[in-house]
């Protein structure tokens, strides 16, 4: 039975080193295509429009908005904050949108002519992208072309927009005129209500080749029907609401534990229980970071702040702590030694980096950071991440492998069932990151964005599941030595290869005054006990 016991460890310690190496480069995979962050606001300062096949265009947001619950919304577009009908309603509120074109364009123009360039706002639902521009005989156009405008398609000078038949006047189009030589054009502040369920995107596209180097700048308002929360993130709020109350009850059930077991506690459990508390501090500042943000519409700079760093510090705690525990730190070994700085250094390194990732995805805007620029941001945290996965299965490996030597039996269970436990995860975590990759790449416009929260929760469950799993292994007990470091840990269970001399020693030894542990006995007790 223990020979076979044996076997099997020695198979899961060989090829738990490729498991690693796997699962870092599938993290790593999956890091640099994860899901980008989008606000419900979108600023645009002085911003540039980028040519494409006969247009200019400039990507405006795009974002999964519900159906208003108010069929007819009021037709009136409010002018201040106070009177604005927002209450069951989702709409697109262009607010202080204004276009500047070169000066030397403008002054070419006629100034008694009534419009000398337009530029369109186009809003589409992501199922209806066809019916723009190339939808018209196979053509890649965007722009109406005199032969088109010929056929009466289209006009030229307009984007080619075939409407859809089941939802008059969709695709939306907004046009903004600059008149006689003015620079300047400015957008009327509209609002456009959402009666249709979907993800929609908005560009502003300018025709006008004569328009070339215009710029923009303002901001649109995207609202859901219950606030201003993405539909990617609305269901987030509720995910983190119910996570803040899980973590409060494994800290009241551990604190419960710890206080029942006080005497008996070890470093080990102050670690558990840092990580713990982390974790409820952090789902709670995600709940009210979530919660002002569909309440306003924009990030409150502070508790943004306070949500990153205490996301960044659980993150780098539950790394270390998975890391020290495989290690056998407080099982095997009393103390890390001489890696302690390593631990240290490599733990400090993995914050800033996760500290510096997190701020731009929330406080910043990542979706205007070039692909090259938001490698480098997750790179080093995917690289870290695959370390760390690697430096604890190398360390599990090594400890596993102690305690077949030592015939630690006890510990040896235990550090089974934990390497069970994180193999578990690795597979699951391993076949996310398949479904993750196939998620994104099966759905470049974000067509099943009512699903994308899936993603962020599922790693989130399972760093607390695999928390709950620890505190459950590793918890407070009257029996603490069970896993804990003893001084003379090498000959532990020393029983089983001494034979029946040690055990009748033992059993002598009841007789006289002698140690406790079988593996105290001298040669001199026994030759004492015998003459007795």
């Amino acid at each position: 039975m223990l020979f076979g016991t044996t076997v099997r460890c020695d198979l899961l310690a060989m090829n738990i080193n490729k498991i690693a190496l796997l699962f870092g480069v599938l993290l790593l995979l999956s890091s640099v295509g994860e899901i980008r962050v989008r606000a419900s606001i979108h600023e645009y300062t002085n911003e540039s429009f980028t040519p494409r096949f006969n247009s200019f265009f400039f990507h405006g947001g795009s974002e999964g908005l519900y159906a208003s619950k108010n069929l007819d919304p009021p037709k009136t577009v409010p002018t201040d904050d106070n009177g604005k009908p927002l209450n069951g309603n989702s709409f697109i509120r262009f607010e202080s949108i204004t276009f500047k074109r070169p000066k030397e364009i403008a002054e070419k123009q006629n100034e008694m002519q009534q419009s000398t360039g337009v530029v369109e706002a186009l809003i589409v639902e992501v199922k209806d992208s066809d019916k723009i521009g190339r939808a018209y005989m196979n053509s890649n156009a965007i722009c109406c072309n005199p032969t088109l405008s010929k056929e009466g398609f289209c006009k030229v000078g307009e984007v080619i927009i075939r409407e859809d038949p089941e939802n008059p006047g969709w695709p939306k189009r907004l046009q903004t005129s600059f008149e006689g030589n003015s620079e300047e054009a400015k957008m009327e502040l509209q609002t456009i209500y959402i009666n249709k369920t979907g993800m929609y995107y908005l560009y502003f596209v300018v025709c006008d080749p004569e328009l070339k180097g215009t710029k923009i700048t303002g901001r649109t308002v995207w609202r859901n029907p219950e606030g201003y929360l993405p539909g990617k993130m609305a269901p987030l709020m509720t995910f983190y609401g119910l996570m803040s109350l899980a973590y409060l009850v494994l800290g009241l059930l551990w604190f419960l534990r710890f206080v029942q077991h006080w005497k008996d506690i070890i470093q080990l459990h102050y670690q558990i229980t840092a990580v713990i508390s982390l974790g409820m501090c952090e789902m709670a500042l995600w709940y009210f970071e979530y919660a002002n943000l569909n309440a306003t519409g924009s990030r409150p700079f502070g508790i943004t702040l306070w949500a990153v760093t205490f996301s960044a510090i659980k993150k780098t705690f539950s790394r270390l702590l998975l890391l020290v525990v495989s290690m056998g730190y407080g099982v095997t070994r009393p103390t890390l030694g001489g890696i302690t700085a390593k631990v240290v250094l490599l733990g400090f390194v993995y914050f800033l980096a996760s500290e510096a990732l997190e701020l731009v995805e929330h406080l910043g805007n990542i979706n205007d950071l070039s692909g090259k620029a938001r490698l480098y941001l997750v790179l080093p945290v995917a690289l870290l991440d695959a370390f760390f996965i690697v430096w604890i299965f190398s360390s599990l490996s090594k400890t596993l492998e102690k305690l077949q030597i030592r015939r630690s039996m006890a510990k040896l269970e235990l550090y089974r069932k934990f390497t069970n436990a994180l193999a578990v995860s690795v597979l699951l975590s391993v076949a996310w990151i398949g479904y993750e990759l196939y998620f994104n790449a099966s759905d470049p416009l974000s067509e099943l964005w009512r699903r994308a929260w899936i993603i962020t929760a599922f790693w989130t469950l399972l760093a607390f599941t695999l928390l709950v799993f620890i505190c459950i292994l590793l918890s407070p007990s009257h029996n603490p030595t069970r896993y804990a470091y003893e001084t003379g840990d090498d000959d532990e269970e020393g029983l089983s290869l001494t034979g029946v001399g040690v055990i009748a020693a033992g059993e002598l030894g009841s007789k006289v005054d002698r140690k406790d542990h079988v593996f105290g006995l001298a040669v001199e007790d026994l030759e004492e006990d015998k003459r007795e």
